[in-house]
């Protein structure tokens, strides 16, 4: 495999001759109603390769590039729809300011409902074993214990002890790459779920269009290839007659430090060491501020996606495994971190800081967690009032008019039981 030399490993091209393939759509007609049918996977000739559209590279484990320490998703390294506690052990341990690369593998293909098994799920959409992830395998064969109904679905890496972080430090995360590991992904829609659970998907089931797409129990997974159009990686989905597609800006759902509990902490709720943030902004060049909960911060990462739009509404976004590169830096009381950040997760991109706003953040140690869309709302204009009083001074009647007048509220999410909603707050306006 590969690293990258300046950061002390060895460097290695990726594996030649990898077969170019390419999506190739087919259509199914059912009852007379339009093109519903699934994408073929299928081998295309290299001499009708553009330059610069070759296909994306199958980034099995120990294959391929990565920066720093190197983490592999193995039984052993991950978790199965929880996340780590103060009662973790570290798979893995660095430096504070060291750079980290971790293989973070997709839920999606490999659930029960999916049949727990990724080479007959994504075998019935065309892919070839060998375009497959070797981990994704591993683990869904493996004997660890998973329940759909009551287990978060995420496979959650780690975690990585970050020596030297202690409670009340921040731990900053920055998100330097984010390698796509396959040339597909997933969106699915599950029963009781999503941002119209009792309405979708139940009211379509019966619906011919939908029957391609139904797994197990009536739930819903429409499988999505990704394909090289306009100079650009899009996900490609089937309508009649045609397809729409849409630009990739991947990211990670989840990343997050470890909480100050010995309570399994199910997958699926944000908190205030993040976890399940599903924030989209999160991509490459972006940071996120990580209030430290227990010794050695304890940091994980998982739910990899290909692209997310506001609200995730169905469930899921595009969900495609991600190879991530990230440095983890502590910081200490009274460093060069927001000071919300002690306190509560916090993000940052070149052109924006971003203050967070869940609706309970410690909805899992709560014996009546609140899921509302509205406090979420309010704690993102709490923080988002907060932030801006204290990094630049302005007074508070002053930023609330201006993040009135000037800035954006996003609903990161509704379908986490515990809501989210992010801020955009231009750097440009402050000169910055």
């Amino acid at each position: 495999m590969q690293a990258d030399g300046t950061e002390g490993h060895a460097e290695q091209s990726f594996v030649d001759g990898v077969a170019r393939r390419n999506f190739l759509r087919a259509t199914a007609v059912l009852g007379g109603v339009g093109a519903v049918g699934g994408q073929i996977f299928r081998p295309e000739p290299a001499a009708a390769q553009a330059p610069g559209t070759g296909p994306l590279p199958i980034l099995q484990p120990g294959v391929g590039r990565v920066r720093g320490a190197y983490l592999r998703a193995t039984p052993e390294t991950v978790k199965w729809g929880y996340l780590p506690n103060r009662a973790s052990r570290p798979v893995l341990k660095v430096r504070s300011g060291d750079l980290v690369t971790i293989d973070t593998l997709s839920h999606e293909g490999i659930l029960e409902d999916q049949g727990r098994d990724p080479d007959t799920y994504f075998g019935d959409h065309g892919v070839p074993r060998d375009q497959v992830l070797d981990d994704a395998r591993a683990i869904a064969r493996s004997s660890m214990k998973h329940d759909l109904i009551n287990d978060g679905p995420h496979v959650v890496t780690g975690p990585v002890a970050v020596t030297g972080a202690r409670p009340g430090d921040v731990l900053k995360v920055e998100v330097l790459e984010l390698q796509k590991r396959v040339p597909y992904g997933v969106v699915s829609s599950r029963h009781g779920l999503g941002a119209l659970p009792g309405e979708y998907p139940e009211s379509i089931v019966h619906d011919p269009q939908t029957a391609p797409y139904l797994i197990k129990s009536d739930n819903i997974s429409v499988f999505t290839p990704v394909e090289h159009r306009q100079g650009d990686w899009h996900g490609v989905l089937p309508m009649p007659g045609s397809t729409v597609a849409f630009p990739l800006a991947p990211f990670m759902g989840l990343m997050g430090v470890a909480t100050d509990t010995d309570k399994p902490m199910n997958s699926v709720p944000p908190n205030l060491g993040g976890g399940n943030l599903d924030i989209k902004m999160l991509g490459v060049g972006s940071t996120l501020y990580l209030p430290v909960q227990v010794p050695d911060a304890l940091f994980f990462a998982g739910d990899p996606h290909f692209v997310q739009g506001d609200g995730e509404v169905a469930l899921t976004a595009l969900e495609a495994s991600l190879r991530g590169t990230f440095r983890l830096t502590v910081i200490k009381p009274g460093g060069p971190a927001p000071r919300i950040a002690f306190s509560y997760p916090f993000a940052e991109t070149a052109g924006h800081w971003i203050p967070f706003g869940l609706s309970d953040p410690n909805a899992q140690l709560n014996k009546h967690p609140n899921t509302s869309l509205d406090e979420a709302m309010k704690t993102a204009v709490r923080n988002a009032i907060n932030f801006l009083h204290e990094e630049t001074g302005m007074a508070k009647a002053v930023a609330y008019a201006y993040l009135s007048a000037a800035a954006d509220f996003h609903v990161s999410q509704v379908v986490d039981s515990t809501k989210g909603v992010h801020a955009l707050i231009r750097k440009a306006d402050f000169g910055r």
